[in-house]
């Protein structure tokens, strides 16, 4: 069995930033419905064609007057106000509210003219066809202003803004059912290796089921990209080459795992240089050191290692940053916290950087590596430590820095 050893391994930092050098965020938009639209990125700023409100309104059920009529209401020397009409939210009183009147009003309904107060129902009297009032209300109480919420022309929403359910709201406030947004990703994966079985398949003598497909997709939908998960294809370089090149000319991103050690059959240091400009080939990272990159026509090409643990470890802090920069998304995915260990995991790589995953939990990090090819040593992952090569043994008891997956990839 023939094995080509890696020539020269880049530094962690290194890799990252090519892949962002040569990342394109994607820019063709397309208009959703607004229910389908939280958490995707808006294409454009829109303003608001009219103020919201459009007219001052009431905020609460109550009775509409002019504040100077009771200006000097008290208990002992309460206001009596002639109830003269009535407004719901849909209409409108039909004359100016004169001195010693007051109109009957629902929330949401327009201020009458010559009222500049409200005072709800519960704190007046009704007195028949009259209230009494035993207390002074300001101008303003209970009124939405003409243009409070938002102003005529006033941004909306911005131009790569995330999209939350109050910038949704906003949308649906200023009469729009579609919000324009950039389209999600689409990042192609490729699996391959004679011996994968991709789920669901009749389990056969020798045969490993693929997750890589599966965990990679997670990340994917949750970087805001269209995962497109092709079949395991057999060790054949001429067919994994065709696989790349047809998936290159339809995605934004393609991903091929397996095939990009150092064994015989580890075609992909081979055809990548014949597909686009390699990026780098090898990662001075554990796990994760197979792991190789290119670019064509501006989109990427990325050659993760087979093994579970290692490929979705390095979806976390090589590939999210990576993800989210096409995707239009800010930052990378994680934020810094510190974090103390409830263990001890194995001690540094005098040549390689080490990426310690931690399960959190009461205010602590449990190691949770214990083999690259054992899916389970990320079972409820959310935080990742980079520790640099040569570095000092973390121990048990230590605080540390870092890096919290934000959710939904992350906890909370």
């Amino acid at each position: 069995m023939e094995m080509r050893a890696f020539r020269h391994l880049l530094p962690i930092g290194v890799a990252q930033s090519r892949l962002l050098r040569e990342a394109r965020p994607i820019d063709r938009t397309e208009r959703v419905p607004l229910e389908a639209a939280i958490g995707r990125v808006a294409a454009r700023t829109l303003h608001a064609p009219r103020p919201i409100p459009a007219f001052p309104r009431a905020t609460w059920d109550g009775y509409a007057f002019r504040s100077a009529d009771v200006a000097r209401a008290s208990r002992t020397s309460p206001v009596r106000l002639s109830l003269v009409g009535e407004v719901f939210a849909e209409g409108q009183f039909g004359r100016r509210v004169k001195p010693g009147e007051c109109v009957a009003i629902a929330t949401g309904g327009r201020l009458p003219a010559g009222a500049d107060a409200i005072e709800i129902f519960e704190r007046v009297r009704r007195a028949g066809a009259n209230i009494v009032v035993d207390r002074p209300v300001t101008a303003g109480s209970r009124i939405a202003k003409r243009g409070e919420d938002i102003a005529l022309g006033a941004p909306v929403v911005g131009a790569e803004e995330v999209l939350t359910p109050a910038a949704i709201g906003g949308i649906a406030a200023i009469g729009r059912d579609r919000a324009e947004v950039y389209a999600r990703p689409v990042v192609t994966i490729i699996p391959n290796g004679n011996e994968l079985l991709a789920p669901g398949e009749r389990w056969k003598d020798g045969g490993i089921y693929d997750c890589n497909n599966a965990t990679l997709s997670a990340v994917i939908h949750a970087t805001g990209g269209l995962p497109r998960s092709e079949l395991p294809i057999a060790d054949d370089p001429r067919a994994i080459e065709r696989a790349i090149r047809s998936a290159l000319r339809r995605s934004d991103l393609v991903l091929v795992t397996g095939g990009s050690s150092v064994g015989e059959r580890d075609y992909l240091p081979q055809i990548l240089p014949r597909v686009g400009r390699v990026l780098f080939r090898g990662i001075a990272v554990r796990p994760g050191k197979p792991t190789l990159a290119a670019v064509w026509n501006g989109k990427l090409v990325v050659a993760m290692p087979g093994h579970p643990t290692s490929c979705l470890s390095n979806a976390y802090w090589l590939l999210l940053p990576t993800l989210r920069r096409i995707a239009r998304l800010p930052g990378p995915g994680w934020e810094e916290i510190r974090v103390k260990l409830a263990g001890s995991p194995d001690g540094p790589s005098p040549d390689l950087t080490t990426v310690v995953p931690l399960r959190l939990g009461a205010g602590l990090g449990y190691p949770t590596f214990h083999d690259s090819h054992a899916i389970t040593s990320l079972a409820g992952v959310g935080a990742f430590v980079i520790v640099p090569p040569g570095g000092a043994p973390l121990r048990r008891g230590s605080t540390v820095s870092a890096h919290r997956l934000l959710p939904p990839l992350g906890p909370a």
